[in-house]
């Protein structure tokens, strides 16, 4: 299906995200129809947040993502201010970059003094060397910044790398929670998923979605710019039954536990 340059309207979606969506599907970031995942999982939908390459686009994408985590850190007040926004390589660099300027736009007292990092692929063996550039992380609480969550490795790989250059990750923020549970043992096995009968055997980590088991295993709060729920919303708003019917058929199949 073609995407519509017909604005979101949902009473439940907030203005930033409305934006947000809207840059999504005139640039053809978010698209519905038929796709097929790496776990093998037939979407409705797909998200291709490596599409805001354009200025306008890259805007609109820091935009929601400082609104983001100013009402998430407003909403969370045991968590402590982040020192630094940490984008992992690649796609995670440049929303770390952006968003720290537009947060710093949008509220220069209190993000002022807020820098970024990221990491490299190949540790530096030379010059000023490591495996981090930007702020150093150590004694830093960090935020991290990236597109989406699927089976939660990089989240993992991340936690330690910031823990080896002896910073604390105090919060996760990703562009889209597709909210869907990891894989279970059929599709793992190159299987299709059925629902149900799986479910009860593999018990509670198995129904819970990537975001969630991170924030189980580490104890890691996590937020997101927009949800499943939320694409949903907006096919409604829209008047887009096909497609709404098909992510609520998408989203009861494979709905995480948390």
């Amino acid at each position: 299906m073609a995407a519509s340059t017909q604005q979101p309207t949902s009473s439940s979606i907030s203005a930033y995200k409305a934006a947000f969506l809207q840059s999504c599907l005139s640039a053809n970031v978010l698209t519905f129809g038929t796709y097929t995942l790496k776990s093998g999982r037939q979407s409705p939908y797909f998200f291709n947040a490596g599409s805001f390459h354009t200025s306008a686009l890259l805007s609109a994408i820091s935009t929601a993502y400082a609104h983001t985590i100013i009402a998430f850190l407003a909403s969370h007040p045991s968590i402590p201010k982040p020192d630094v926004l940490f984008g992992p390589a690649y796609k995670g660099i440049p929303l770390a970059c952006t968003t720290l300027l537009e947060l710093h736009r949008l509220s220069p007292e209190t993000y002022s003094s807020l820098s970024y990092s990221f990491n490299r692929k190949e540790v530096k063996d030379h010059g000023e060397g490591g495996a981090v550039v930007g702020a150093s992380l150590k004694g830093k609480n960090v935020l991290v910044i990236d597109d989406v969550i699927t089976a939660g490795t990089a989240m993992r790989e991340t936690i330690k790398l910031v823990e080896r250059e002896g910073g604390r990750v105090v919060a996760f923020v990703v562009a889209l929670d597709r909210m869907e549970r990891m894989p279970g043992r059929r599709e793992r096995e190159g299987g299709v998923d059925e629902g149900g009968e799986e479910d009860e055997e593999e018990g509670e980590g198995e129904r819970m979605s990537a975001m969630g088991m991170i924030r189980r295993e580490f104890g890691v709060q996590t937020a997101s710019i927009v949800t499943l729920d939320d694409l949903i919303d907006l096919l409604r708003g829209r008047g887009d039954r096909g497609d709404m019917e098909k992510l609520e058929g998408y989203r009861r199949r494979y709905l995480a536990s948390d």
